[in-house]
């Protein structure tokens, strides 16, 4: 079983690869998904998928064509590959969960346009959850621009994502063969297991830091099981369902996912403390004044350690909230406390157990080790 520890640039390479080319695949459908949204919620969908050139509503505000995608269009060569030349495109997310989908049919030998409706689906749903993510988390900005909710506005905000939902279960139905009807139900149950795990996050805010009632790591894995690893079962599980997956090697992918997950949302907690604006686009240290219960800082709370002490004094104040002056001080703080460190161990842990899950499923090392780069890239990441 190849080891994270083993994995190199040229790996972090091939799973960006990976994630690229299953963007392009996917795509065209998803273009012609989100156009089926009705009246201004198309052009509103167009704007979350970063298809809109221009935040402002200007001339220049025009939707990246499906044709810009296909070979020997603008922004690609003849020969398929990128043209760097070109205007680069928008930020319509990195397509890992789709990549996921084709990777796990890769691996039992099916042809990608076989999972190509999986593919939308979880990149649909995922989208439909960050669009109501930054409506309940008050996150004004999305991929380095103004959020959906900020630029068309709370309602049309939640009716375009609860269409991306709806669009979804489409994407999955519309094939009407003897696997319809069991994606769609792995879709559902992923999207129950989101809302558990997001209901539950959302009500570590209002819980202390420190003390009796503080939140445990161990349930924070629980919540990000559901909140950010429940989708990237469904991708994988997808993938090898589509692809023909016996029930206990569709159930083994899943559980890839949501060791996947916690990994994942670890590197998202480092990012959202100590990553670059630039690349997250988010500002650096919001959780803390949110009070959203990170990884890092539970784990730097839990040492016995002077910094640690120091955080939970600052963090226990009732009487004067947490500001943005104070916040380049708890983060020296957490990471002298370790929290940074202990974290990455986790999610090192988390990406080994993830990758421990598909030991025993037939498929080529050339894929094995596709799985392994993709689990390193989404731990490693810049943002």
């Amino acid at each position: 079983m190849t080891s994270v520890a083993g994995m190199t640039p040229a790996d972090i390479q091939v799973a960006q690869q990976l994630c690229e080319h299953a963007r392009r695949r996917t795509q065209p459908a998803l273009l012609k998904a989100v156009s089926r949204l009705p009246g201004p919620l198309a052009p509103a969908g167009a704007y979350h998928f970063g298809w809109h050139r221009s935040p402002s509503g200007a001339e220049d505000d025009v939707p990246h064509r499906p044709d810009d995608d296909l070979p020997g269009a603008p922004g690609e060569r003849a020969d398929g590959a990128p043209d760097t030349a070109s205007t680069p495109e928008p930020d319509s997310g990195k397509a890992v969960r789709p990549a996921l989908v084709y990777l796990a049919a890769e691996a039992l030998g099916a042809p990608s346009e076989r999972a190509i409706p999986g593919a939308v689906a979880v990149e649909l749903v995922h989208n439909f959850t960050l669009v109501h993510d930054d409506i309940t988390d008050g996150d004004a900005t999305r991929r380095g621009r103004p959020a959906l909710w900020k630029r068309f506005g709370v309602g049309p905000a939640l009716l375009a994502g609860d269409g991306l939902h709806v669009l979804a279960m489409d994407a999955l139905l519309r094939p009407l063969d003897e696997r319809s009807g069991t994606a769609a139900a792995l879709l559902n149950h992923a999207l129950i297991a989101t809302m558990y795990g997001q209901v539950r996050d959302l009500s570590f805010v209002q819980r202390p830091w420190a003390g009796p009632s503080a939140v445990s790591v161990a349930e924070y894995r629980a919540a990000a099981k559901g909140k950010t690893g429940a989708l990237l079962a469904c991708a994988t599980a997808l993938g090898a369902l589509l692809a023909g997956g016996r029930p206990r090697q569709v159930a083994r992918f899943a559980a890839f996912g949501r060791h996947l997950g916690v990994a994942f949302q670890c590197a998202d907690d480092i990012l959202g403390l100590w990553g670059d604006r630039r690349c997250t686009g988010k500002p650096v240290g919001n959780d803390l004044l949110l009070a959203r219960k990170t990884i890092p800082v539970l784990l730097a709370l839990s040492a016995d350690t002077p910094a640690a002490a120091r955080l939970r004094e600052l963090l226990g104040r009732k009487d004067s909230p947490l500001t943005p002056q104070v916040v380049p001080e708890l983060l020296g703080l957490i990471g002298e406390a370790g929290g940074e460190e202990a974290t990455r161990r986790e999610a090192e842990h988390q990406t080994a157990l993830a990758l421990r899950m598909l030991a025993t499923v037939p498929m080529s090392e050339r894929t094995r080790r596709r799985f392994a780069a993709m689990a390193t890239y989404l731990t490693r990441r810049s943002s």
